[in-house]
This record gives C-alpha cells, sequence and structure tokens, in this order.
C-alpha cells in the first residue's frame, strides 16, 4: 500500500505501521487468536510513544490480524511460567497496566477495531482505548471467574466506566460470551459497522477525526480522563490544556476558515 510505514515493535508479534493519518497497532499471533503474550504487552507503550511523536498521525487504530479475533485474552500458555508466582503475577500486571495506561496516556484517539474475539486481557485493551468499533458477528466476555483469575481494581474501574456497577457485575459474575449487539446495548461499543465493512468503517471515522484540532482532541481527551480519577482530578491541568487550544495557531486558523467558508487545516500547534 502506498504510503505505508512499518514501526519497529521489537517482536514479531507485534506490528506497527504509519498510513496517512493512521497509526495502526496490529496484535499479529493469528495461529492463537492474538493472545497477548508478555512481549505483546511490553511493545504496546513503545508503539504508541512513536505515534505520539509523529505529528502526521492524528489517530490509533488497535487491530488483530487473521479476520477471527481482535484479542482473544491473555495468552494463558505463560500462565504457568510467568504468573505461578506472587512475583510473577506482580511483573505480568505492572507491564498490562502500564500497557493499558498508555492508551490512556497517549493524547491522540485511540479506536479499537474489533472482529471477532474480543475476550479477557482483549477487552480490557479495548475499555483503554476512547472508541470502539465491532463487526456485527464480534463476541466479548471476561473468563476470570471459569479461571480463578483475580482482576485488579484499574481493570474493573475502566470497565465499569463504561457499563455502569450492575453490567461490570453481569460480565464478571456469568463470564459468558456477549453478543456485539449485546455490548453495544451495554455500553462496551460505541457502534456496530456493517456486515463486511469494518475497515471501512473505521477508516472513515478516522477520516472524520483527522480533519479536527490536535490540540482540542487531546485537552478533551485528557479533561475527560482526569474527570473520572473524581476528587483528584487535576482540573488545573484541563484549564491550562483549554487555554493553550485559545492560544494556538490552530485556533486562527479555525476561525478564519470558518469566516472564509472553507474546511481548516489544522497543524496541531
Amino acid at each position: 500500500m502506498a504510503g505505508l510505514v512499518a514501526v519497529p515493535t521489537g517482536t514479531p508479534n507485534m506490528r506497527a505501521e504509519i498510513d496517512g493519518a493512521i497509526g495502526w497497532m496490529i496484535f499479529d499471533k493469528p495461529e492463537k487468536r492474538n493472545a497477548v503474550s508478555l512481549d505483546m504487552w511490553e511493545a504496546m507503550p513503545g508503539i504508541l510513544a512513536k505515534f505520539e511523536a509523529d505529528p502526521a498521525v492524528r489517530v490509533v487504530v488497535l487491530k488483530g490480524m487473521g479476520g477471527k479475533s481482535f484479542v482473544s485474552g491473555a495468552d494463558i500458555s505463560q500462565f504457568e511460567k510467568a504468573r505461578s508466582t506472587e512475583d510473577g503475577n506482580l511483573h505480568y500486571d505492572r507491564l498490562s497496566d502500564a500497557a493499558i495506561d498508555a492508551l490512556g496516556l497517549c493524547p491522540k484517539p485511540a479506536i479499537a477495531m474489533i472482529q471477532g474475539w474480543c475476550i479477557g486481557g482483549g477487552l480490557a485493551i479495548a475499555a483503554g482505548c476512547d472508541l470502539r468499533v465491532a463487526s456485527p458477528d464480534s463476541r466479548f466476555g471476561i473468563p476470570a471467574a471459569r479461571l480463578g483469575v483475580g482482576y485488579g481494581a484499574a481493570g474493573v474501574k475502566k470497565l465499569m466506566a463504561l457499563v455502569g456497577p450492575a453490567f461490570t457485575k453481569e460480565i464478571f459474575f456469568t463470564a459468558r460470551h456477549f453478543s456485539a449487539q449485546e455490548a453495544a446495548a451495554m455500553g462496551v461499543v460505541n457502534r456496530i459497522a456493517p456486515e463486511g465493512g469494518l475497515e471501512e468503517y473505521v477508516r472513515n471515522l478516522c477520516a472524520l477525526i483527522a480533519e479536527n484540532a490536535p490540540l482540542t482532541m487531546a485537552a478533551l481527551k485528557r479533561t475527560v480522563g482526569e474527570l473520572s480519577r473524581g476528587h483528584e482530578a487535576n482540573l488545573a491541568c484541563c484549564d491550562e490544556m483549554a487555554r493553550a487550544c485559545f492560544a494556538s495557531e490552530d485556533y486562527v486558523e479555525g476561525r478564519t476558515a470558518f469566516m472564509e467558508k472553507r474546511r481548516p487545516v489544522f497543524r496541531g500547534v
């Protein structure tokens, strides 16, 4: 594909590509339905940092290879070695938490493009994104109660922010799989794409987002994140970022374009 730029990830199980305004983070282990291994968790913050540093990237999209799964969960085959001790569990949780936190800290909008299985750690990754778009045949769930796995408060909080306490309990208590339609009704996903049109839908959404002012979107993303922290919210930082929007060249461009009845061309400065 013309203009496609590969970004090093440090692991064959993750790919990263820049295609115009889109930074693609790709889970590439289709033989295991993209189950996330330690090397994949570890690679995610570095990929996002590269996208953040590139001003051409306006939106980040996460996808799974193979057409059958976004991410089917954590790679359970690693649990005996990586999560059989308290220290191992702590190390694993630090890596996975850092990866998901990086999605929230990245100032650019992050979209989970979900096709097929979105289970356990996959749902945690999707919940860490800003938007979630699913194919009609997608399936969601968290099987922790069937594995005896404990879920940390940070992961539960992200899911609860999407669906509320009652649905959070239902998802965990039943450990069953939910359809895309059920997930949309609960608030897990923002949109269900037309049958066979998931990538086209996401690309159109990215094009719409990419036209908008990066500083405004970064300020909004940070503000929503801070407000979710309740009394610990750094509202001063939010207000400072809002003021920076008004002081930017993009604000001048936005006003001028409106008066001239043309589309603005924002540069993120």
